[in-house]
């Protein structure tokens, strides 16, 4: 039976094909700032700046590629049961060949209804303000805004549990619930943190690699490591 390998992405992972993080910029987000583009209130206040955010988001993902890091992620589920949970919105993970895929804070090709949460569609083009649901109701982003619930919560901390292996990729680890799931992990099993700027980790009991590398970098390293481990 393979060994379960759960890996914890965030955007420095994509940031490497080109997608910009709003950490990179004192909390601007492509120009703009996130309480605008990524909150309840932000879309309260004017849903037009929201949708054409998210619409040049969504053209942005056309033009990128999946980059080493992603694609060694897949190609380990030759060895692995890779589980793969992501803070991002991107679906790069998923062009990379990984096929199991969580993601923590919404999806940028899907959209929903602003009245039913499970009216949830797959959304390719620009998303516009006469884009309704079948009762008429406003169709939004299926993004986890701040201060939104996040639904896949459970399942994540259910996967994390049972992990054999965890891998840290790309995460500042200051945005929870996300940063927390790692403290469910067993105590014993072998974690690696892969980040150019790694946060400091205080509370981890496991005995944890840091590798201060990009997530390309990091995996080249960490895959070396992994043949012991199969």
């Amino acid at each position: 039976m393979k060994k379960k390998l759960v890996v914890l992405t965030g955007a420095g992972i994509s940031a490497e094909s080109g997608i910009k993080t709003f950490r990179d910029a004192d909390g601007l987000w492509e120009g703009h700032n996130v309480m605008d583009v990524a909150t309840p209130e932000g879309w309260n206040k004017n849903p037009e700046l929201v949708l054409d955010f998210y619409n040049q988001r969504r053209k942005q993902l056309h033009e990128v590629q999946p980059n080493l890091g992603h694609r060694i992620l897949a190609e380990l589920e030759n060895d692995f049961e890779v589980h793969i949970i992501t803070q991002n919105v991107d679906n790069l993970h998923e062009r990379a060949g990984s096929t199991k895929v969580l993601h923590l804070h919404g999806e940028l090709l899907k959209v929903r209804s602003t009245k039913n949460k499970n009216y949830i569609l797959d959304w390719e083009t620009d998303l516009n303000s006469t884009d309704v649901d079948d009762n008429g109701h406003q169709l939004r982003p299926h993004i986890v805004w701040f201060g939104e619930e996040v639904p896949a919560l459970e399942e994540a901390v259910n996967i994390v549990q049972k992990a054999d292996i965890l891998i840290i990729i790309g995460t500042s680890l200051q945005v929870y619930p996300a940063a927390s799931l790692m403290n469910f992990a067993d105590p014993n099993i072998p974690v690696y943190y892969i980040d150019p700027k790694p946060a400091a980790i205080y509370d981890l009991p496991n005995d944890i690699k840091i590798i201060a590398k990009t997530g390309s970098e990091g995996m080249k390293t960490v895959r070396k490591d992994l043949e012991k481990l199969k």
